[in-house]
């Protein structure tokens, strides 16, 4: 097992690699809060992905979310 360090924005991540015999690499182990770094920056990623591309689409409509609130709130009332 041998470990380096990785720099990523506000983190650095210090991952272990566990090798066989022959020196290849056959896992990886990140501390608890470094996993849940890495989820919670994906999942981030993976919004800004869906909402940049949901926008680029003219055919779909949408209001921003306070519109959408206030209409529902007039409904629900």
């Amino acid at each position: 097992m041998y470990n380096f360090n990785w720099q990523i924005e506000d983190m650095t991540l210090q991952p272990h690699f566990v090798t066989d015999g022959k020196g290849k690499k056959l896992a990886v182990q990140l501390s608890v809060e470094e996993y849940e770094y890495l989820v919670e920056n994906l999942e981030m990623k993976e919004d800004i992905v869906l909402y940049e591309k949901v926008k680029a689409n003219e055919e779909e409509s949408y209001i921003p979310l306070d519109e959408y609130l206030k209409k529902r709130q007039k409904k629900d009332a």
